[in-house]
């Protein structure tokens, strides 16, 4: 049988196209100063306070809400934990956490039996311990929950690392910000199907090959926050987008996008977590082969 020479030809380059390589590009100050980055990032979400324990996520009614690990419940807790700890009530915005007798609950090393509970966002939340498990209020909008960590949780003992693109300097972009004057607001949606507003300093133009692209990042403090999505996202990359920190600009308008730092939303390790979601306009028409790829099965 004769094989027609341009179609083999053509398969070839198919084939070669679909198997592309992503081969590390910098010198090696600038990788190990990305590495340091990852390993910091690692150790971080395998903190007390990380992502990789949380165990689990209660909305709170109003009124009384028993919980334990017993079914009867309302927030039912993992077995390991005594069937009937307590209860938590919810009047208004106002939050109260009672202790049964005989469930040694602790908050600063001190035994609980009554007490009011400050949530996440009032900057200094009030953390209840019971052997390896803990706990806590967060506020979402109008919603008040029960943030659970197990510090004996399968997926920490399991977890072996992110994996990644190579680093590729091409991929530290610089960019023009441009103020908005006044800040502009803007609806963040989240996981949840909510929108929280936030305030957009400027916007950020960049560059690559030669296409030029827009970003609104929103103003965190020290750092510019750019919550965005890619057309890697959903193959490589997790579904719903990725993050990225960045110094606020310079004296000359200037701010360095490094997307080899780009990184996971809370959200692609646990079900638990209440991630934002990039707005309409970061969603890039660009590949961003640069930083965390996803990660095990996508929640």
């Amino acid at each position: 049988m004769v094989i027609n020479r341009t179609i083999i030809i053509a398969t070839l380059l198919f084939l070669a196209g679909c198997s592309e390589k992503y081969e590390q590009n910098a010198d090696p100050q600038y990788i190990n100063e990305v590495e340091q980055w990852h390993t910091k990032r690692i150790e971080n979400l395998k903190k007390e306070n990380g992502w990789l324990n949380l165990a689990g996520l209660y909305w709170l009614k109003q009124g009384e809400n028993k919980f334990g690990s017993a079914n009867d419940n309302d927030i039912v807790f993992p077995e390991t934990a005594p069937k009937h700890i307590g209860k938590i009530t919810l009047i208004d915005s106002t939050v109260t956490i009672d202790i049964f007798s005989g469930s040694e609950v602790l908050c600063d090393s001190v035994l609980v039996t009554r007490q009011n509970m400050q949530h996440d966002l009032s900057g200094n939340p009030t953390i209840f311990s019971l052997g390896a498990l803990r706990w806590f209020l967060i506020k979402r909008g109008e919603k008040y929950g029960i943030r659970l960590r197990d510090l004996e949780s399968q997926l920490l003992k399991e977890f072996q690392g992110i994996e990644r693109f190579p680093v590729n300097i091409d991929w530290r972009i610089e960019a023009e910000f441009v103020a908005y004057n006044p800040p502009k607001k803007i609806l963040v949606p989240n996981v949840l199907g909510s929108s929280d507003e936030e305030i957009v300093p400027g916007k950020l133009l960049f560059k690559y090959k030669n296409k030029e692209y827009v970003l609104d990042p929103l103003d965190s403090g020290e750092k510019l926050f750019i919550i965005f999505a890619d057309e890697t996202n959903g193959e490589t990359t997790y579904g719903a987008g990725r993050f990225l920190y960045a110094d606020k600009p310079d004296s000359a308008g200037k701010v360095i996008l490094d997307f080899n730092k780009s990184y996971n939303p809370p959200c692609v390790f646990t079900k638990f977590a209440t991630c934002p979601l990039p707005p309409e306009q970061n969603r890039l028409a660009l590949e961003i082969t640069a930083g965390e790829k996803s990660f095990g099965q996508e929640h």
